[in-house]
């Protein structure tokens, strides 16, 4: 995509292979705490100093070459061990974050290990048991609440759309802000962010049969992550203040922290606005306006232009080929339904 074409840069590409992030659907208690799973790592770098070893026979030269590599290897090759950092938690401390060590994307797991362990995190968790207890139903299922980590893992995030609370109807939230899988038509707020794009990008293609699956957009960068990740069916915010809000405070952050190169937030309503107040606006791109909801997008969404103004910016920072491609007309069983 360029910013002297209007046409999209590429036709939307085949997302087959995103099936695998998700999980199998389980609304159960036990999908939030189950048992833990039992698993075995493979000591990847206790095989690379042995391998590298048994190769430098040879003279006292070529075994402190050898010697040196196999340190750099290690260093190299080592990153955090999950298994490890559970090993230490305590019964309860497991079975509380059973989902985190199960769904939770690997990398999106290293960076908030220690978030987990916050009290108030803790105690959100608490919460939810409670509510599974009680026979409440919760949205999205249990599966699918940190689906936006392995759609769009730390290390591939561009842009991030922020919503607030998940929807809260049947057969709609599944962990993507603003995203509901077929045959679920997409909702108001979601047509008005169709309108937007169409205007930036008149060859733009929504989904197929007036859906609102958005994974396209999550598998090819774009962290779409709501304030809350939770809520009780048919209560909307009814899960607001339980601690949700700190803990995606602190993706915010990391993305901001780690993605050097820069990011485009698009912070559309006051609730989003808050949330990137402490973004860098030297290195990241902080895009405002109203929400797209339909009692604020005609107060100046639906002419924002802020889909190709992040595109020109990611552009300037990553390339001719750094824009995110828009297109969502993908069949589903092509985009990581």
């Amino acid at each position: 995509m360029t910013t002297t074409s209007p046409s999209l840069k590429r036709k939307a590409v085949d997302l087959a292979e995103a099936e695998h992030k998700k999980p199998k659907q389980d609304g159960s208690i036990t999908a939030f705490f189950g048992a833990p799973k039992a698993k075995s790592a493979a000591p990847k770098a206790a095989a690379t100093a042995t391998a590298t070893a048994a190769s430098t026979t040879t003279n006292t030269d070529a075994t402190e070459t050898a010697t040196a590599t196999t340190a750099t290897t290690v260093t190299a090759t080592a990153k955090f061990d999950k298994e490890a950092w559970a090993a230490k938690l305590t019964p309860e401390q497991r079975g509380l974050l059973q989902l985190e060590l199960d769904t939770l994307d690997e990398t999106w797991f290293a960076a908030l290990k220690d978030e987990l362990l916050k009290p108030s995190f803790l105690a959100l968790k608490k919460f939810l048991r409670e509510e599974h207890v009680r026979g409440a139903k919760i949205f999205p299922p249990a599966p699918d609440v940190y689906s936006w980590s392995r759609h769009t893992p730390l290390s591939s995030v561009k842009a991030v759309i922020l919503g607030q609370d998940p929807y809260h109807n049947d057969n709609q939230a599944h962990g993507l802000c603003f995203s509901v899988r077929p045959p679920t038509l997409a909702p108001p707020s979601l047509k008005n962010m169709y309108v937007a794009l169409k205007k930036d990008y008149p060859s733009f293609s929504p989904p197929p049969k007036g859906g609102g699956l958005l994974t396209p957009w999550a598998d090819r960068g774009v962290l779409l992550l709501n304030t809350c990740l939770t809520v009780r069916a048919h209560e909307a915010n009814s899960h607001a203040g339980k601690g949700w809000e700190g803990f995606t405070q602190k993706v915010i952050d990391l993305v901001a922290k780690k993605r050097t190169n820069g990011v485009v937030f698009l912070a559309w309503g006051k609730p989003a606005q808050q949330r990137c107040k402490g973004v860098n606006g030297m290195k990241h791109l902080v895009l405002q306006s109203v929400h797209p909801s339909p009692l604020s997008a005609h107060r100046g969404f639906l002419d924002c232009g802020h889909f190709k103004k992040a595109n020109e910016w990611l552009e300037q920072r990553y390339g001719p080929d750094g824009g995110i491609d828009w297109d969502l007309n993908v069949a589903p069983e092509k985009a990581g339904v």
